[in-house]
């Protein structure tokens, strides 16, 4: 795929707090029942002995069961794993448990609590769990809504770690309709996107894509077959957000090709992404995000798979 900073455009599009409903829009709950979430990864920027480090989480979702992985980037080349469970449903001991290992000269224990997890359509828990990252005796990254539980098996008191999600990616498969949601900002509240292509058919002469964040319209292209990339700039919570599209795969490689999203609050004029849905790619990108204001910098990444 071509580098999508040669699509940029002028436009904007505005989504303001009065167009937005606190509850999830009816469109996104429809669409949500016609596109399935099987695998997320999320990349903290947090600090670990003295430097800003990232942690990679990611969840996934297959007929066997739920699984999850938390790897550390020490090189931008290579990833380790660091800890990966398998969270099979007659696997019942391996919901709770910790590990530790060495990370260079650092001690690094990774502890979780899956048991009384719920879930919803996509890979990620929504609530009753918990993943503490401790290095060297102090915790650096604590996700779920049970921090006192995690704080009592892990034996540390004090103040959550100031861990940011500064990038996310999301794997979903779909036959026209795909649905995610996505808080832009750290105080800012999570956003319904709603992403779709319409097949050619008695109406439309070629397909055309279109994107709505909480019900309102902000990309709708027609030429789909000329204009399968481009750009739009909206904006969200105060923040400038590029959204890059890139959907030649969809309609040249349809039997095993996908179509990337990506979202990107902006800071300045510089953007990136990444050649393709490789871990490698990501990690380069998450190390040149490390550089800038982690409290104003966010992507988030779509690879749709259409279901034939």
């Amino acid at each position: 795929m071509r580098d999508f900073a040669a699509c940029f455009s002028n436009n904007a599009v505005h989504i303001s707090e009065v167009s937005c409903s606190p509850h999830t829009s009816s469109s996104a709950s429809a669409s949500s029942s016609s596109s399935i979430q099987n695998m997320v990864t999320c990349f903290y920027l947090t600090e670990i002995c003295g430097q800003s480090r990232v942690v990679t989480v990611s969840w996934c979702k297959n007929l066997m069961g739920h699984g999850l992985s938390v790897n550390f980037d020490d090189d931008p080349s290579s990833r380790q794993c660091a800890c990966k469970i398998d969270m099979r449903s007659w696997f019942f001991w391996k919901k709770r448990g910790s590990k530790a290992f060495e990370l260079g000269s650092s001690t690094i224990e990774v502890h979780w609590d899956l048991f009384t997890a719920k879930y919803g359509p996509g890979p990620e828990p929504i609530k009753g769990f918990f993943v503490a990252v401790i290095a060297d005796r102090r915790l650096v990254l604590l996700l779920g809504d049970m921090p006192e539980e995690a704080q009592t098996r892990t034996n540390l008191a004090g103040p959550p770690p100031e861990a940011v999600l500064v990038s996310r990616k999301e794997h979903v498969s779909g036959k026209s309709l795909y649905a995610t949601k996505a808080q832009f900002t750290g105080c800012g509240r999570a956003h319904d996107i709603v992403i779709e292509c319409r097949e050619q058919n008695g109406e439309f002469r070629e397909p055309r894509l279109s994107v709505r964040i909480d019900k309102k319209m902000v990309v709708h292209v027609k030429r789909l077959l000329w204009k399968f990339r481009g750009n739009q700039t909206i904006v969200v919570d105060g923040l400038h957000v590029d959204m890059l599209w890139d959907v030649h795969d969809w309609l040249f490689n349809p039997s095993s090709g996908h179509a990337v999203f990506m979202f990107r609050t902006r800071e300045n004029t510089k953007s990136w992404v990444p050649t393709s849905s490789s871990s490698s790619s990501s990690v380069c990108a998450i190390n040149k995000l490390g550089h800038e204001d982690p409290e104003t910098v966010f992507s988030l990444f779509i690879y749709a798979w259409k279901n034939q």
